[in-house]
């Protein structure tokens, strides 16, 4: 075989290899999304949760490997003092065991010391709520959208859609994935950073999906451009995706000082 064959057969053969690679490697593994909510009773006038939640818990859920650890107040949508917290776990495991890990990291109970200690009569919120998701299979990880990413004034929304049954819900997170509604986001300026089915948590059966802009002025303008794209005009009637969400919740938040997010 002549120099210049042998080495064009080898690149051949290592460019298929790389294609073997490439075609065999395993999906991301999807994740499980736990979304906390701390209704605040005043807003957090002395920083007691502001604290709590930059010094203490999210350093210590990073320890866990829990991270980016999103941190959000409401902007528009909600009446109540509210700080929204989204944390991403690797597994069920990671949601199952980190608040008896939290409670066993000394680092933690010493830093957070003024929250978790205070009596109820100074309490700063009424209560946490929880809700668990899973990440979608068309975007099996949470995304921080290189596009708004560390940018001042950027806002992020997170949309609710509630089903009238499990099997309408199952339809619309179809939509999502497999009928490419995810993909004409991207294309349109709609910045997803997670897709979740609602595991355990109110108003099921649900999904929530989060969406980041650099301003709301971007959002109103990119959602115009969504609506008019021809691929959602194609898309959008689609018999077998319709009469799939009874009820939609809009809420637009701004992240904390702290956030990973």
């Amino acid at each position: 075989m002549k120099r210049r064959d042998f080495v064009t057969a080898t690149a051949a053969f290592a460019a298929m290899g790389t294609a073997l690679k490439a075609e065999s490697a395993p999906a991301p593994a999807r994740q499980y999304l736990e979304l906390r909510k701390y209704q605040t009773l005043y807003g957090d006038n002395k920083g007691i949760l502001d604290r709590f939640l930059a010094e203490a818990a999210i350093p210590a859920w990073n320890r866990q490997g829990i991270e980016p650890v999103g941190a959000f107040s409401v902007k528009y949508g909600e009446s109540d003092p509210t700080v929204y917290v989204l944390l991403p776990h690797p597994s069920m495991e990671s949601v199952v065991t980190s608040t008896r890990a939290m409670l066993e990291d000394d680092e933690f109970l010493k830093k957070g010391a003024d929250f978790l200690d205070v009596s109820s009569s100074d309490a700063n919120f009424f209560r946490m709520e929880n809700s668990l998701m899973l990440t979608f299979t068309g975007m099996p990880t949470l995304e921080i959208p290189e596009a708004v990413k560390g940018k001042d004034g950027r806002i992020f929304e997170m949309r609710i859609y509630e089903s009238h049954s499990e099997k309408k819900a199952k339809k619309k997170i179809e939509m999502f994935n497999e009928g490419g509604e995810i993909e004409i986001f991207r294309k349109t300026g709609l910045y997803p950073v997670f897709f979740g089915e609602a595991i355990i948590g109110p108003r099921l059966p649900n999904l929530t999906y989060m969406l980041g802009f650099e301003s709301m002025e971007q959002r109103d303008a990119n959602w115009k451009t969504f609506v008019n794209s021809p691929e959602w005009k194609e898309l959008s009637p689609k018999e077998e995706y319709k009469d799939t969400v009874c009820n939609i919740s809009d809420i637009i938040l701004s992240p904390k000082s702290y956030s990973q997010i």
